[in-house]
C-alpha cells in the first residue's frame, strides 16, 4: 500500500515545512489514528519538536528519528514551564534556522494556548502555521458514545474551561444554565463539585445527567455517567481523575441508547 504523506507530497498537495518556521499543531485527543495527515507530515519532518503533556506516546512515535524533543507539558498543581518561556524556546529554536513543531493535545485554539504563542509569534515576527487537530471535548465524547449535537437534542453546545485563573472575573452560571444547551467542560475535575453545586444553584436540576470522561480515545478510557449532584462524590468513588472530560445535559443520556452497537476502545 502507498504511503499516503508520499502520494499527496508527489501531488503537490503537502505544504513544505520551512526552516525558521513554527507549526503550531493539534494531535488529537489521544489516539494517533485521529492524527491529521498535516500533523504527521509535520511530525516526521520537524527539526524540534515542543510537546505538550497531553499528546500521548504513540503519537510521539511518528516523529524522525533525528528530531530534538523538548517536554513543555503544563499540569495542574505541577511545577510546569512557564508560557512565556515557552514561546520563547519557540522563537529561538526558529531563528536558530530548525522547523519546529509546536506540538499540542487536541487543538491549539481551543483551550490550548495556540492563539497566545501565536500572537507572540508574530510580534517576533516568526512565521508560522496552524494545524488544527480533533478537540478532546468532540472526538472524546464521540469515544464514548455521546454526540455532541443531534436535531432531536439540542440546537447548540457550549464548550467552556472549569478552571479559571485569579484574575478572571466569577462565572453568570445562572445565565449558563438559562440557555438549555449542554456544557462540555476542560480541566474541570479540580472544581467540579463548586462547578455542580453552581449550575444547580443557577437552575439546573440536581438531577441533570452529567458523564465524565476520562483518558478519552486511550486504551485507558474509562466513562462515568452520573448527576450534577452526585458527581463529585461518584468521580471521588471511581477515582476518576485529571484528564478528563465533563458533559453536561441532554446529550449525555445518547451514550446509553449507542454503547451496546459500538465497537472499539471500551466505552
Amino acid at each position: 500500500m502507498n504511503d499516503p504523506l508520499a502520494t499527496l507530497d508527489a501531488a503537490g498537495a503537502l505544504p513544505r515545512f520551512a526552516p525558521g518556521t513554527v507549526w503550531l499543531c493539534g494531535a488529537g485527543p489521544g489516539d494517533p489514528g485521529l492524527l491529521t495527515l498535516h500533523a504527521l507530515h509535520a511530525l516526521r519532518s520537524a527539526d524540534a519538536i515542543v510537546y505538550d503533556a497531553l499528546v500521548s506516546e504513540a503519537v510521539m512515535g511518528f516523529a524522525g528519528p533525528e528530531a530534538a524533543r523538548e517536554f513543555a507539558g503544563k499540569r495542574g498543581g505541577k511545577l510546569s514551564p512557564k508560557q512565556g518561556d515557552i514561546t520563547d524556546r519557540l522563537i529561538e529554536l526558529a531563528r536558530a534556522g530548525k522547523r519546529v513543531l509546536r506540538l499540542k493535545g487536541g487543538d491549539p485554539f481551543v483551550f490550548g494556548r495556540g492563539g497566545e504563542e501565536a500572537l507572540d509569534l508574530t510580534r517576533a515576527g516568526v512565521p508560522f502555521r496552524i494545524v488544527p487537530g480533533v478537540t478532546a471535548g468532540i472526538g472524546g465524547l464521540a469515544y464514548a458514545g455521546i454526540p455532541a449535537t443531534t436535531r432531536d437534542t439540542n440546537t447548540g453546545v457550549i464548550l467552556m474551561t472549569g478552571h479559571l485563573a485569579k484574575a478572571d472575573a466569577p462565572r453568570d452560571w445562572a445565565s449558563i444554565a438559562r440557555t438549555g444547551l449542554p456544557l462540555i467542560l476542560y480541566m474541570a475535575m479540580t472544581h467540579l463539585d463548586d462547578i455542580a453545586a453552581d449550575l444547580v444553584a443557577g437552575g439546573l436540576a440536581p438531577d441533570t445527567p452529567v458523564a465524565i470522561v476520562s483518558d478519552a480515545t486511550t486504551p485507558r478510557q474509562r466513562v462515568l455517567v452520573t448527576t450534577l449532584a452526585e458527581a463529585r462524590a461518584a468521580a471521588d468513588r471511581d477515582g476518576f481523575r485529571s484528564p478528563a472530560i465533563v458533559a453536561v445535559g441532554s446529550i449525555v443520556a445518547l451514550r446509553a441508547l449507542l454503547v451496546g452497537g459500538m465497537t472499539g476502545l471500551p466505552a
